[in-house]
This record gives structure tokens, sequence and C-alpha cells, in this order.
């Protein structure tokens, strides 16, 4: 089933069902307020709200009305754990030999994750607004998972059924300020502001044959500025599936319902260098950061800069009929000016 959060409701939303073709949708408020209810209590909610979706793809629904995703927050407005993993060694290769160092192997067999922001996440149609353009704004196309409950020490069986719900999200970064904060040896902080997610998650079994070993085998679509920049396959290249990404988030403490876990920047291996972008005949990117890496690797230094006010962009993925699955995560950058309710 597919579920969203409109913007009414409070800081939390309300929740939503969707029909999967994100036509229509019908709150449940008799079932579940909000979709962090809703996973409070998943084995007894579950089975209503698959009820409500299944009268609304079969359009006998009573109360249904249009879904429109630019009234939506991310499906959770805020979240008790947001963590996210780098699960494409590719990438992390890419900026290792950008910079001439080499990748530990540790690199391949315990998975990179930092813990970010979750008290605020951006709308999946809202704005990304910073300060300065100076700080080096890019996006990082992903995928996200949501939990229940899951118990320190979880093996990878329980990690899996585990997952919730799947979900996209576009984990926005500042580059320039990544350097400074790295050599201070304690992870992010200013450098990782808030992140968006699509307007709609949805449950494991409507992805079909495209959710296998705890992965998702479709292409995340990045549009920049009306332009496609990235294609690359989300099952591909995965070195770390998200049974073994939400097993790493476990190993020492519990997660509670609630706990997004990302994937990291989506990133294929590319057939040669000169035929990684797109016009090139490549699957391209999912991430400003990427191509410049790509282009310091080949040049000597990046020619592609990084986000500016009124740049756009868009995060999508299609299923094998070309429908939206999750809508689209849809930006524009913004100068920031203070918050607005």
């Amino acid at each position: 089933m597919k579920l969203a959060t409109l913007k009414s409701g409070g800081r939390d939303g309300t929740l939503v069902v969707v029909s999967r073709d994100l036509v229509t949708c019908q709150a449940v408020p008799t079932i579940a307020r909000t979709l962090q209810g809703a996973l409070d209590d998943w084995d007894q909610v579950a089975p209503r709200l698959q009820a409500v979706y299944d009268q609304l793809n079969a359009g006998t629904a009573d109360e249904a009305e249009s879904f429109i995703e630019s009234a939506c927050h991310s499906p959770l407005p805020r979240a008790y754990q947001w963590c996210d993993g780098s699960a494409y060694i590719n990438h992390v290769e890419l900026v290792r030999k950008a910079r001439n160092a080499e990748v530990p192997a540790s690199f391949y067999t315990d998975p990179l994750m930092y813990q970010g922001g979750s008290d605020r996440f951006i709308g999946p149609c809202d704005p990304i607004a910073v300060m300065s353009e100076d700080w080096g704004v890019d996006l990082e196309a992903e995928v996200a998972v949501v939990t229940g409950d899951v118990p320190m020490g979880a093996s990878l069986e329980q990690a899996a059924s585990a997952i919730r719900l799947v979900m996209l999200v576009n984990d926005v970064s500042l580059r320039n300020l990544i350097p400074n904060e790295l050599a201070k040896g304690f992870g992010f902080y200013q450098s990782k502001p808030a992140s968006a997610f699509s307007p709609v998650a949805v449950t494991p079994d409507e992805l079909g044959d495209a959710w296998r070993d705890s992965k998702l085998h479709l292409p995340l679509r990045v549009t920049l500025n009306d332009q496609l920049f990235g294609k690359p396959n989300a099952g591909e290249d995965m070195t770390f599936s998200f049974a073994q990404l939400v097993a790493h988030a476990a190993k020492t403490r519990e997660l509670g319902a609630g706990s997004i876990v990302g994937s990291g920047t989506v990133s294929n291996k590319q057939g040669n260098l000169h035929g990684s972008s797109i016009a090139n005949g490549g699957v391209g990117y999912c991430c400003l950061a990427e191509v410049r890496m790509y282009e310091t690797i080949e040049h000597g230094a990046p020619k592609t800069p990084f986000l500016r006010f009124g740049d756009s962009v868009r995060i999508e993925m299609l299923d094998v009929t070309g429908a939206s699955i999750f809508g689209a995560i849809d930006h524009e950058v913004a100068h920031y000016h203070g918050r607005k309710e």
C-alpha cells in the first residue's frame, strides 16, 4: 500500500492512504491520525489501512479526495531517528580517487553511517532554503526505509522483517562545509541540513519483483533544471543491503518504530570515465559531487558548479510501466529569509 502525510492537522500532519496511481487519497483518523501512530501499532493498524487502500484502487472508497503532492509533508515530517549509510562503494571510491587516497579494506565489509537531524524534514515540494550559495549546495538522491521496532544486535533476517516502508530521499549536503567538519574528527553537523523525502512511502510488497534481497532494483531518476542528470539503478552496485544497514544501525542499540535508514547516494560503476554522463551514454549521477569527482580525475579540477538559487531538482522512480511509484521530490533552491509557518 501507499501512505502519505498532508500538511493539514498540525506539526505531524494528517496520515492519508494513497491510491496506487497517486490520483486519490483518504484520511483515516479512526485508524491512525499520523504515520508515526500507525507505525507504533503496525500489526494492528496495517490490515485496516490495507482495506482502505484496496477500496481506493477499486474506486469504492466513500471519502476519497484528490491527492496533491505539493500538499504533502515528507511522510514522517519529523522522526525519532534518521541515520544514513553509504552503501554504494563506487561513490566512496570516487571520492578517494579524486584526492589520491586508498579506500580502507574495512569499508567493503563494515558500512559507513552517520546520524542526521530528524526534528524537521523538508516537504517534498518545498524549497531547499539556505543562507549562502558559497556553502556548496548539493543534492544526494537516495532510497530509504522506515523500520518498526528493531532489537539490539538484530540478525539480518530480523532487520529485513522490520522494514515497514520504502521511500526516496534527497539528503541535502553543503559540500564546502564538509572538509572543516570532518577534519575535526567528529562527523557531519552543519554540513548536513534538513533532508526531504518523497511524497509517498510504500510497503515493500507494493514493489513486487523490484524489491528483492532487501534492495530496490529500479532506476532512480534525477533531473536538474529540466535536464536528465542521472538514472542509475538503485539495486546495482549496492554493497550493503537495507537489511545489512538496519542491522548495522541496531548493533549497539534498539531502534524504535519510525526509524529511517538511508542508502547513501545511489551510484553505479561506469564502463569508463568519459561514458559516465547521460550525454555520453552513461547512467549519470545522483549528486553533483560525483560528476565533480570525475572531472577532477579526468581534467585535474572540477568544472560543474554546485546548486545556485533558482536551480530546480527533481527525484523520482518509475515502475516498469512508466508510472511514478513514490511521487516526486521537486525542489527549487532558495535564499533562506526566516521560517515560514
